[in-house]
């Protein structure tokens, strides 16, 4: 179908298959930022902002990709960083000769390799951040500062690499802030909003620059981060991505507030991202909360964002003990399936676009289990509940795939026999282990009760498949 530029019609846009089907992404955050790679290891945010508020988050940001913002707040622990390693009065735009030189012998196609053995379906790359850099020589290059680009289409190379390997590729773009535009210091969470560049310029570049991406690169998704300007025609721009790329998503990030209405509601956007969202915008595909756990299925289609430690670029302070462990990836990975989400998992390259070895092995150590259990993932929806739990306490994930169940154990039973409470399979069901084969099942009213291989291998989670289908029996909830 066409699409008219009204918020009407491109409302009507349906979430495609291959996107409630792929279930895992890889996110990277490079640029400038990525040459001094360096920020506190403040702890999670959510952990953070609880118990010392939005103005500490910000004065000890843990998001490395935030340097330059960072590095504007007196008093920051970056200041003091940047001050002895580099010089108090070296510009931070200076990082563009660093940058612009290490990529010069980048190759994209190890990156594509690595994501494809990882698991992923598709990659979401940072064509800009908030520090406005562009990663692609652009037709509507940067009024205020010159040569403000990446020397190399790392856009187009990367785009390439990743289509060669066979998998899709999404395009972020900082839309809400871009400080070469609006230089407000972000210090407070109000602040966020209020950084937004409102100017006339402003919407024609940042419209420019996305429709530029659309036709040159034809994204299968597009990122875009913070908000976006209030006076810009959203479903002007919606429509024609839609009409270029059919089954192409947006995500929840495209929020419009004017600072003509006033400062945007403090309450109302402390309540929105303590759900883990922003405030909902005027269309979207899909959610993106940020470090999110959520209890239950969520009707809407999801995608967690977050990086493998505390920051999303790359942060020479952070170290394993920072990151998740690769069983608490896999397992928070199916958690977020089971829940009708999708994960965005990001990497943060050095500024040379080398991905530090303990992010590699954690991807690694993913996709080696999705080599394995990955039936169980690719291509499922949720069930009727998304948890349950083992007679000896070991928690269950649920994934649907037609007529079949596949019930997820997150962790290594320590008994041959082993009770899925409250899992009533249908008469003539087989069950199977993936990795091992066809297994005995047995019915009880409690539960399904399995034995497992003597031969069973401790991993992070052990997916086992109900041919046939099950039913939850009351009480199945607990």
């Amino acid at each position: 179908m066409m699409y008219e530029p009204t918020l009407e019609s491109v409302r009507a846009h349906i979430v495609p298959d291959w996107f409630h089907d792929a279930k895992l992404g890889i996110f990277i955050h490079w640029g400038l930022y990525s040459v001094p790679g360096w920020a506190p290891t403040t702890g999670p945010l959510h952990d953070v902002v609880a118990k010392e508020g939005w103005k500490e988050w910000f004065r000890r940001n843990p998001y490395a990709e935030w340097y330059m913002n960072s590095l504007r707040i007196p008093g920051s622990p970056t200041v003091d960083y940047h001050a002895q390693h580099f010089g108090a009065d070296f510009p931070y735009e200076r990082f563009a000769e660093t940058f612009n030189r290490e990529t010069a012998v980048w190759d994209p196609a190890v990156w594509a390799d690595l994501f494809k053995r990882a698991g992923a379906q598709y990659v979401v790359l940072t064509t800009k951040h908030h520090d406005g850099f562009l990663l692609w020589p652009s037709a509507r290059p940067n009024p205020f500062r010159a040569g403000y680009h990446a020397t190399r289409d790392l856009v187009g190379d990367l785009t390439s690499a990743v289509r060669a390997a066979g998998l899709r590729m999404g395009l972020y773009y900082s839309g809400g802030l871009d400080w070469t535009f609006n230089d407000r210091v972000i210090a407070d969470i109000v602040d966020l909003f209020m950084g937004v560049p409102q100017q006339l310029e402003y919407v024609e570049y940042a419209n420019a620059h996305w429709k530029e991406l659309i036709d040159r690169y034809q994204p299968s998704i597009l990122w875009n981060d913070i908000g976006y300007p209030a006076a810009a025609n959203l479903a002007e721009l919606f429509s024609f991505y839609y009409n270029t790329i059919p089954e192409g998503v947006i995500n929840d990030r495209f929020t419009q507030a004017s600072i003509g209405d006033g400062p945007p509601d403090p309450a109302a956007i402390m309540q929105a991202l303590a759900q883990g969202v922003l405030p909902t915008p005027p269309h979207f595909d899909f959610r993106t909360p940020e470090y999110a756990v959520f209890p239950d299925i969520k009707a809407e289609k999801w995608e967690s964002c977050r990086g493998l430690g505390y920051s999303f670029g790359y942060n020479r302070n952070e170290t394993v003990d920072d990151m998740l462990s690769p069983v608490e990836l896999i397992r928070s990975f199916v958690d977020i399936v089971s829940k009708n989400g999708n994960l965005l998992i990001n990497v943060g390259p050095m500024g040379d676009g080398t991905i530090p070895p303990e992010q590699a092995e954690r991807l690694e150590a993913l996709g080696a289990w999705l080599s394995v259990n990955g039936e169980a993932i690719y291509g499922t929806r949720p069930w009727t509940r998304a948890e349950g739990v083992t007679d000896s306490g070991i928690g269950m994930r649920f994934t649907r795939k037609g007529d079949d169940l596949y019930a997820i154990l997150l962790d290594t039973p320590q008994q041959p026999n082993v009770t899925l409470l409250d899992v009533t399979v249908s008469p003539g069901s087989r069950v199977i282990l993936t990795g091992y084969g066809e297994i005995a099942a047995a019915q009880h009213d409690h539960g399904l009760t399995i034995t497992l291989p003597a031969s069973l291998a401790d991993a992070p989670a052990h997916a086992i498949r109900i041919v046939g289908g099950a039913s939850a029996a009351s009480g199945g909830g607990r």
